[in-house]
């Protein structure tokens, strides 16, 4: 009697791609004591205020953040969130290129990560022309003339509040949360990048030559 099932076959697969060692490190290099290893974390704790903020409104609706004294409240810890998040990813990038966070064979862990900054400014954009005020339609027509430029106003149209709303709270959360999902498992899977100075200390770095 044959004993592979989905079970077993997930379970297998999932100590392939990341053993519990890995995921759960019970000691960290102490390279890492630094501040500037703390920027990642900011950014996934914004984050996690952006979509819980975000549930929220979406719960609610319009009329309620925009009439609500609680909704304009809730409005404003989500806006705050994105000032947040994008603040701290920046540094997160800007301080990882000065590491050469690619070292070590953490080529796609750097890929990952500059393919969450873009689509983040994606997830950002949508959110603008979903606010329903005169800067979301302002912003809202000259990115349709833009999308119109480069031949696919066809498939988005920045005019149409159903669409952009329905994009920015329902596919890009998933885009980000998937490349963030993703992105930790590499961060795990092959150590945190360390300093220039010190570059024997991180995982993979004997490797790279």
């Amino acid at each position: 009697m044959s004993n592979k099932n989905l079970t077993g076959s997930l379970r297998r697969w999932t100590s392939r791609v990341i053993t519990a060692e890995e995921l759960l490190p019970e000691e960290l290099p102490e390279y890492t004591r630094s501040f500037v290893y703390l920027f990642g974390a900011c950014t996934l704790g914004a984050f996690v205020c952006l979509i819980a903020s975000g549930i929220t409104l979406a719960l609610f609706g319009p009329g309620w953040w925009h009439a609500s004294s609680v909704g304009h409240f809730v409005n404003s810890i989500h806006f705050w969130s994105v000032q947040c998040f994008f603040f701290f990813m920046v540094l997160h990038l800007w301080s990882q290129f000065a590491m050469a966070a690619w070292r070590g064979g953490r080529n796609l862990t750097w890929v990952v990560g500059a393919l969450l900054f873009v689509c983040s400014i994606l997830a950002a954009f949508t959110g603008y022309l979903s606010q329903q005020n005169l800067d979301s339609q302002w912003i809202s027509v000259q990115g349709k003339d833009a999308m119109n430029a480069v031949g696919i106003g066809a498939f988005f149209n920045l005019l149409n509040f159903g669409q952009m709303y329905s994009i920015h709270i329902a596919v890009m959360p998933a885009v980000i949360a998937a490349l963030i999902t993703v992105h930790l498992i590499l961060v795990r899977r092959k150590g945190l990048v360390p300093p220039l100075a010190d570059d024997e200390g991180g995982k993979g770095d004997a490797d790279a030559g």
